[in-house]
């Protein structure tokens, strides 16, 4: 038997080295530029006016297509909301999908947010009005063109609050930046302010207390801003649903359940149901149109609410002197005015010997 030749092969080409990941294959300038770009992301937080404003308009052209006579599930699949945010595209890719294949909607959209949180809070409201809408068999367009106005109303009472709360948290920054201008304006004077801060030992002291009360100061500011800036959104909440659910004519209790159960299952935190106590003994007592009380007393909530956050935001300009009495100010003589007597001492008593 003849043995079999073996093979000759052309000469191999040269191998190409692995691919590196990505981020190894930058750059250091490139890398430090995209984690700048992550952090700055991060830290930039959406407008929640904006927010809502955009889950509005999506309830508006909603209720503009149904009007129309286009079926839900067209509604939800041709509605888009370019303005809105990843979170927000993905709660409605589900709730359109859940109308597609003939699901609860409400459930969809409740389910999307918990995986979704940074989605807008307004998908909660938009839920329990659908919900009761759907189930008492209320006219939808109706219903979420009312609930339009109510989100819109929302909105604005958002940006009346943080308009207000602009000059007090302005000023509260300008202040926090004083002890740091204290110690820069020492050093162009010729002092050693930096010197003293970080090679003496009292210096040292005093830079260890000075950046704890800015520290205090500034979560003491946050805090109180924080505060201020918390509104309740879901005032008259349910007495809006409850008003969705008696236009379908059903019986009061029924309606009244209706509107509790979807309270509960999307809006856990809105409303005790006092509110819709007294509305309908009123109600029961003059013989009127319950709908009607329940729309007025949904507003009237709506505007006391805007009212408490203007007060909120007026008086938060008083109560931002108690960080800046007990914290900023003795920040500013901690890290500004010591070091630059300890200076000017050190300095005359080296010059005497």
């Amino acid at each position: 038997m003849s043995e079999r030749m073996p093979r000759r092969r052309g000469p191999s080409a040269p191998r190409r080295p692995p691919a590196k990941p990505l981020e190894q294959s930058m750059t250091p300038p490139a890398r430090w530029a995209g984690s700048l770009e992550r952090l700055a992301a991060l830290r930039r937080r959406p407008d929640p006016a904006v927010e809502v404003d955009v889950i509005a308009a999506l309830t508006e052209r909603l209720a503009v297509l149904l009007a129309a006579g286009v079926s839900a599930t067209s509604a939800w699949s041709h509605v888009g909301a370019d303005s809105a945010s990843t979170a927000d595209r993905e709660v409605l890719a589900q709730a359109a999908s859940a109308a597609r294949n003939g699901e609860p909607v409400a459930p969809a959209i409740s389910a999307a947010q918990r995986v979704h949180p940074d989605a807008s809070a307004a998908w909660q409201v938009l839920a329990a009005a659908w919900a009761v809408a759907a189930e008492s068999g209320a006219p939808l367009a109706a219903s979420l063109r009312d609930l339009a106005a109510v989100l819109r109303d929302e909105a604005q009472l958002r940006r009346e609050v943080r308009a207000a709360l602009a000059g007090p948290a302005a000023s509260a920054r300008l202040v926090m930046a004083l002890p740091a201008i204290a110690v820069l304006f020492g050093a162009t004077l010729g002092f050693d302010t930096l010197g003293v801060l970080f090679g003496n030992p009292i210096g040292l002291v005093c830079l260890a207390l000075g950046l704890v009360c800015l520290w205090a100061g500034h979560r003491w500011n946050a805090a109180l801003a924080a505060r201020a800036g918390r509104s309740r959104a879901d005032a008259g909440l349910e007495l809006e649903l409850l008003a969705i659910a008696m236009s379908s004519g059903v019986s009061i209790d029924l309606a009244r359940g209706l509107a509790r159960r979807s309270i509960e299952q999307h809006v856990p935190h809105a409303g005790d149901g006092l509110e819709v106590e007294e509305v309908v003994g009123l109600a029961a007592r003059a013989g009127a149109p319950v709908a009607e009380l329940l729309r007025a007393e949904a507003f009237r909530l709506r505007r006391a609410a805007r009212s408490a956050g203007a007060e909120r935001a007026a008086a938060l300009g008083v109560r931002l002197m108690l960080p800046l009495g007990l914290c900023v100010l003795p920040a500013f003589v901690l890290l500004g005015v010591a070091p630059l007597m300890i200076s000017v001492v050190t300095g005359t008593l080296g010059g005497a010997t």
